[in-house]
C-alpha cells in the first residue's frame, strides 16, 4: 500500500490546486486519443478496442518510465516528493470543489462543469445539475484516483485517469461512438465499481445519514450508469432533496428517474450544503492515511 504517496499527493492537490504552469497528463492523453479517433477511427468495436489498450498501454509505460527514473535519480524524501506532484495531478478535489462553488456566484458557469443543455436551466436545475455534479466527481475526481494510487502508485493512478478521459471523450451512445466507444465505456464502468460505492458510503457516513444507506442502494440502481447512481442519491438523501429527473442532452429530452427524497426546489444553499462535505472528508482521509502511514 502507498500510504505516504497517496498522503502527500491528497495534501499538495488541497493546498495547491492545479498547477496551471504545467501541461496537465490528462490534456496529454486527450491529444493522444484525439490523434487515434483522427486517424484510425471506424464504427468497429475492435476501432474502439484499440484505442483502448493503446491509450493504456502508452500511459503506463511512459509513466513506468518516470517512476523509474525517479526512484534512480532522486535518493528518499525528494523522490516521494516528485511522485506525489505527480499523483496530485491525478486528484481534483480542489478544481473541482472551486469549480462547483463558482456556480452559486455565477450560475451560469454551470456550462463548463456539465454535458447537459444549460441555456433553459432554471435556477433550481442549474443549483440540481451542481449538486450532483459535485457528488458523481467526488467519486471519479477524488475517490477513484486516490483508491488506484493507494492500491497501484502512480501507474494505478495514471491508468485510472486514462480510462476516464476515455470515456469523457468517447464513451457517448451516439451514432458517432456507440460502437467506437464501447471498450472505454465499459472498461471505466468496471474502474468505478468500487469507488463509487466507497464515496456513497463516506458521504452518507461524514453526513451523518448512513442509516440511509439501503435507501441509497434503492435509487441508485435507478440510474443507467452502474456506479453515477450511488454518490448522487447518497448527496441528495443527505442534504433532503431529490435529484435527477428529465434532463435535455443535444437537444433531446432524456428521463431519468428521481434520486432521493425530498425538495424538489433546490437552492443555492443546498449547493452550499454538499460542499460543507469538503472538510469533513479532508479530515477522514488524512486521518486514516496519516495512521495506516504511521502503523506500516
Amino acid at each position: 500500500m502507498n500510504y505516504s504517496l497517496a498522503l502527500i499527493s491528497y495534501l499538495i492537490d488541497r493546498v495547491f490546486g492545479e498547477f496551471d504552469s504545467v501541461r496537465h497528463p490528462v490534456v496529454v492523453m486527450g491529444d493522444y486519443i484525439k490523434w487515434f479517433e483522427g486517424r484510425f477511427y471506424g464504427d468497429s468495436i475492435w476501432r474502439g478496442f484499440w484505442l483502448t489498450i493503446s491509450t493504456l498501454s502508452v500511459v503506463y509505460i511512459a509513466t513506468y518510465l518516470l517512476t523509474m527514473a525517479i526512484d534512480r535519480y532522486l535518493y528518499g524524501g525528494l523522490g516521494l516528493v516528485v511522485m506525489a506532484l505527480l499523483g496530485s495531478m491525478a486528484i481534483a478535489s480542489t478544481m473541482l470543489y472551486d469549480s462547483v462553488k463558482g456556480v452559486i456566484s455565477d450560475p451560469q458557469s454551470i456550462r463548463y462543469l456539465v454535458s447537459r443543455d444549460t441555456d433553459e436551466l432554471s435556477p433550481s436545475d442549474i443549483n440540481k445539475a451542481a449538486i450532483e455534479t459535485y457528488a458523481e466527481n467526488l467519486s471519479d475526481g477524488v475517490v477513484a484516483p486516490l483508491f488506484y494510487l493507494l492500491l497501484f502508485g502512480l501507474e494505478g493512478a495514471m491508468v485510472y485517469k486514462a480510462i476516464n478521459t476515455l470515456d469523457s471523450m468517447v464513451g457517448y451512445r451516439d451514432s458517432r461512438y456507440e460502437r467506437f466507444g464501447k471498450a472505454s465505456a465499459l472498461l471505466d464502468d468496471i474502474a468505478n465499481l468500487i469507488p463509487s460505492r466507497i464515496t456513497a458510503l463516506l458521504i452518507l457516513l461524514l453526513m451523518g445519514t448512513l442509516q440511509r444507506l439501503k435507501e441509497c442502494c434503492h435509487y441508485a440502481k435507478g440510474h443507467k450508469s452502474p456506479n453515477a447512481g450511488y454518490p448522487i442519491s447518497a448527496m441528495a438523501l443527505s442534504i433532503g432533496i431529490k435529484l435527477g429527473g428529465d434532463t435535455s442532452y443535444f437537444g433531446v429530452m432524456v428521463q431519468k428517474p428521481y434520486f432521493g427524497v425530498g425538495r424538489g426546489i433546490i437552492t443555492k444553499s443546498d449547493i452550499s450544503k454538499a460542499l460543507s462535505l469538503r472538510t469533513r472528508m479532508d479530515i477522514a482521509i488524512i486521518s486514516l492515511l496519516s495512521i495506516a502511514w504511521s502503523l506500516s
